[in-house]
């Protein structure tokens, strides 16, 4: 079992750049690929990217790529966000979603993963 608290959120503005942090706790809590999701104002939860427990990273949204990056800190069990160059579209909660191992080729469903963060706000305006 795995426990995920997400921090990091906040404002800023655009083009700007914002790091959000996933910490995992708990048993086994080196053992997950973490998938961060975003889930924009009145819209559905959508996965962004993915981390394994040996830091390959697969990308599920192609609006993100060249802007967002995702690293783990394995000492801490922490997963990072890194947010460079953000639009007003990025708004939204973020969440950190945790699955045994590895990423998926596509997303999971979203009650298939093991643990959720209680999400983290990001404002993207100026």
């Amino acid at each position: 079992q795995v426990q995920l608290v997400e921090s990091g959120g906040g404002l800023v503005q655009p083009g700007g750049s914002l790091r959000l942090s996933c910490a995992a706790s708990g048993f086994f809590a080196d053992r997950y690929a973490i998938t961060w999701f975003r889930q924009a104002p009145g819209e559905e939860r959508e996965g962004l990217l993915c981390i394994t427990t040996n830091a390959d990273t697969t990308y599920y949204e192609d609006s993100v790529k060249g802007r967002f990056t995702i690293s783990r800190d394995n000492a801490n069990n922490t997963v990072y966000l890194q947010m460079n160059n953000v639009k007003p579209e990025d708004t939204g909660d973020y969440y950190c979603a945790a699955y045994p191992i590895i990423c998926g080729v596509g997303l999971r469903s979203i009650d298939e993963y093991d643990s959720w963060g209680q999400g983290t706000q990001v404002t993207v305006s100026s």
